[in-house]
């Protein structure tokens, strides 16, 4: 029997003895066979080389661990592995200790190993921000490999408190074991792990980014179609990719990024070199996961663009109105001092269709902070299905249209565009040509996987400068044609001839 197979077969016995509620609690999901393969497939081996160190950060069942060293047993200049395994989940460990016993007394070379029952951040926090003398190249590996936990901490957390240089608001432990895994390589040493995507953009990833993307080369990016055929036993609902990192000053020319359906299709994966330089730019540091020549050039199309809504006056917001916070001051129906409340359903083909019989779609409030002035704005919706097709759908929202109000308020399941001042009808007009357009509705989905809008990065994104803007919202008043095709032609006509 393989190394693998045995491990498997311990882990799965493991799974039924434990209810997957008591897993989630410490965010367990075990990696698949054919994934531990794919991911220990990924590492370069280093030439010539008798004895190599391996840590493994969350080990878990010893999964990942066996998968790498069954792969090394074919290198025959390798005698000694030196394996390191951080577990502190205590259900688990004696799997761990019996699986490693196996290997250890199995494989055709010499393993030593330690499991290390601690907390594997905070085990490193003085080393990590070099308060204690300074950390030599004996506790550095060679090969980092893990499937870390996916939990999101509070940000006065003791994990959070331990790495403060890349921590924003409530961190996810994920990207901690990330950015410790990279700082226990030895310098040209990689890490290969299996995250979610989520750290590819976004402000509260921002500071880790450029940490460390400054210190290491993101050499490998594999995607899965599927959201919930990642992990065989649990149906986790994650946008979850596998990276490799390698600690090094050097930049590669190229980023591998394949993709595959799911879990169990490796062979059958797609493959595409992107240049570096534009997966990763921008001061914002943002991963674009590019996958084919086609989304090469969106982004090369859009990031020719030199303003950004800021920059020329303009910001999109989150609603305003949490409504189940607020049901008290909910109505039905018009009454006396009630004014719109303006949810993601009212915006359709385009426009703003108010009032449309919906619960609770008037608000009685005198609270400011519920209460924005009777405007023009582009409405985006925050939230889509991962089904639809597209992820911006938006709608012009002309204050002439409502002239009985002075203010109105959006729920927060909605973004707004609103400016310094007062936005020209031909400036909303031309907002929603450029958010209702295919090339920006494609550089958001390169951009984030998610199905969220995020008011942050559409902020970040570039686009035309204002009088260009206000140019197109002229040429789509005069075609009175909403549709996405009539968006495309004429951005593509006034921008790029």
């Amino acid at each position: 029997m393989e190394l693998l197979d045995f491990v498997i077969r311990q882990t799965d016995e493991y799974i039924d003895s434990i209810p997957r509620a008591e897993r989630k609690k410490y965010g367990q999901f075990f990696t698949s066979i054919e994934t531990a393969v794919f991911m220990a497939s990924l590492f370069d081996i280093p030439e010539n080389k008798a004895t190599l160190r391996i840590l493994d950060t969350g080990a878990g069942t010893g999964i990942l661990s066996a998968a790498l060293i069954q792969r090394l047993e074919g290198i025959s200049s390798l005698q000694k592995i030196y394996l390191v395994c951080y577990e502190n989940d205590h259900q688990v460990l004696e799997v761990l200790r019996q699986n490693l016993d196996w290997i250890k007394a199995h494989s055709n070379i010499q393993i030593d190993y330690e499991i290390r029952n601690d907390n594997y951040i905070l085990k490193q926090e003085k080393e990590y921000n070099c308060t204690s003398e300074t950390d030599s190249n004996h506790k550095k590996y060679d090969m980092v490999i893990g499937n870390p936990p996916y939990m999101k901490i509070g940000k006065d957390a003791p994990e959070a408190k331990a790495m403060p240089d890349i921590c924003y608001g409530a961190p996810n432990l994920y990207f901690l074991f990330m950015a410790m895994g990279v700082f226990n390589l030895f310098q040209e040493g990689e890490l290969v792990y299996i995250v979610p995507r989520s750290w590819t953009s976004g402000t509260y990833f921002k500071r880790f980014r450029k940490k460390i993307l400054s210190i290491s080369a993101l050499k490998h990016i594999h995607l899965f179609v599927s959201r919930n055929k990642v992990f065989d036993r649990d149906n986790v609902l994650q946008e979850t990719i596998i990276i490799k990192l390698k600690k090094s000053n050097d930049r590669p020319k190229h980023i591998t990024i394949t993709t595959t359906q799911n879990n169990k299709d490796f062979s059958k994966r797609t493959i595409f070199k992107a240049p570096y330089n534009t997966v990763i730019s921008g001061e914002e540091a943002y991963v674009y996961l590019v996958t084919h020549e086609d989304d090469v050039t969106i982004l090369e199309k859009v990031d020719k663009l030199s303003h950004t809504l800021p920059s020329i006056g303009l910001k999109m917001r989150t609603g305003l109105t949490v409504d189940f916070r607020h049901k008290d001051e909910l109505r039905d129906n018009k009454e006396h001092g009630a004014v719109p409340l303006f949810y993601p359903q009212h915006i359709q083909s385009g426009k703003i269709l108010f009032p449309m019989g919906k619960a609770k779609e008037y608000i009685v409030t005198d609270k400011t902070s519920l209460l924005q002035n009777n405007s023009n704005y582009l409405f985006v919706k925050r939230f889509t299905t991962k089904e639809e097709r597209r992820r911006l759908q938006c709608g012009v929202y002309l204050s002439k249209v409502f002239p009985c109000y002075e203010k109105i308020s959006t729920q927060n399941k909605i973004n707004f565009i609103s400016g310094d001042t007062d936005l020209s009808e031909e400036l909303v007009y031309g907002l929603y040509v450029i958010f209702n357009s295919t090339l920006y509705d494609r550089y958001y989905r390169i951009l984030n996987g998610s199905t969220q809008v995020n008011s942050t990065e559409i902020n970040t994104i570039p686009i035309p400068s204002k009088d260009i803007i206000e140019q197109l919202g002229e040429k789509i008043i005069q075609s009175q044609d909403m549709s996405e095709r009539c968006c495309d032609n004429v951005l593509m006509e006034l921008l790029y001839g």
